[in-house]
């Protein structure tokens, strides 16, 4: 089944350029009696991803709540220098949450929190660091993206196995940055390809940025060009680099956090044709599922979760592209990996809690 993906139509990112966007908003009368929330972007949006599919969270709140709901979506950018400001004023304006994402903002947030004990928020896909001590203000919501990255795995190892509709030798993966939360993907992504095919190679480069999209078309053109057959980007709006890189070459890419066939679709209907999945982060799902929670006075503050494909907080795209291209019996494998996985008979190691060397060892054992 595909994911409900709305996107961001051009209208609305060009308001985005002067860094904060205002949804349309109701009137002080009706903002007094209503929510209001705020999220606030450790980047820019436009990544076709992860920033991106939080902002359409938010948006499916305001359509949903309507008048009762008041919505702010703030870029703060990727000067790391300038985010605590921005913090610090959502902090004094009163907002029932306020929404960060990713990993970047954790030891930062922890600190505003403590700051302002009597604000809310909530931390998507980020980890508070270790003695922030015990934030009852805070919501933390990280995602097994281990599991969803099994079944991509799965699906790719199948292709390069049946040796149809692939052109290359082996598997690669772009990832922004060497650190456990991209590495997570990884280890899935191997782990679920080796239950296919044990000697699979894949082969791995890491961007050292998550803004960098012509760095991440330069690294993927290398892979594809050596042999790789199906790229799984790993690495934000860098990330759109390898989907370019496969549209040159002509190889696969797997999309990240967003459906990114269905993006580009209209946009670029040669791009979107060589993605042939995407996995899937449902981070937008998440941000409304907490707004619906802030209107029943049931947000979990002082908690923290972890969702993956039982919770329906991962998993992978299965019509577009995947549904032309995979066969029947690879399709096969993937549900039943996913029943394994839902039922508990699968479970699939995670990078957090390794150490370098570990992680290491097992690219270096499935270098091409």
């Amino acid at each position: 089944m595909r994911f409900n993906r709305r996107v961001f139509s051009t209208m609305v990112l060009a308001g985005l350029s002067g860094g904060l966007l205002a949804a349309t908003l109701p009137s002080a009368a009706q903002a007094a009696d209503g929510k209001r929330a705020i999220f606030l972007a450790n980047g820019t949006l436009g990544d076709k991803s992860f920033f991106d599919s939080a902002a359409r969270g938010m948006q499916d709140a305001k359509a949903k709540y309507g008048d009762d709901l008041e919505i702010r979506i703030v870029e703060m950018g990727v000067d790391k220098s300038k985010w605590r400001s921005f913090l610090q004023d959502a902090s004094e304006e009163d907002y029932d949450l306020v929404f960060t994402i990713t990993f970047e903002i954790g030891e930062l947030l922890a600190e505003i929190a403590q700051e302002y004990p009597d604000q809310n928020y909530v931390l998507i896909d980020g980890f508070l660091p270790e003695g922030a001590g015990d934030l009852q203000n805070i919501y933390s919501v990280v995602y097994k993206a281990n599991e969803a990255s099994y079944l991509a795995g799965v699906m790719a190892a199948g292709m390069l196995a049946e040796g149809t509709n692939v052109k290359g030798t082996h598997l690669g993966m772009l990832g922004a940055f060497d650190i456990p939360v991209i590495n997570d993907f990884f280890l899935g992504y191997v782990t679920g390809a080796q239950s296919v095919k044990p000697d699979v190679k894949v082969a791995v480069s890491f961007a050292g940025s998550f803004e960098d999209a012509a760095r991440g078309k330069e690294l993927s053109l290398a892979q594809y060009r050596t042999g790789t057959a199906i790229g799984f980007n790993v690495a934000g709006l860098t990330g759109l680099g390898q989907l370019d890189a496969a549209k040159e070459t002509g190889k696969w890419a797997i999309g990240v956090n967003s459906d990114q066939e269905l993006i580009f679709r209209e946009s670029d209907p040669a791009l979107a044709d060589r993605v042939v999945t995407s996995v899937m982060k449902n981070i937008d799902v998440t941000v409304a599922r907490t707004i619906d929670l802030l209107f029943d006075d049931a947000v979990p503050l002082g908690q923290f979760e972890a969702l993956g494909l039982k919770e329906g907080g991962v998993g992978i795209v299965k019509d577009g592209v995947m549904a032309s291209v995979v066969s029947d019996d690879v399709k096969a494998k993937i549900d039943a990996a996913e029943t394994a996985i839902i039922n508990g008979d699968i479970v699939v190691e995670s990078a957090f809690g390794k150490d370098t060397a570990e992680i290491e060892a097992i690219r270096t054992a499935v270098r091409p």
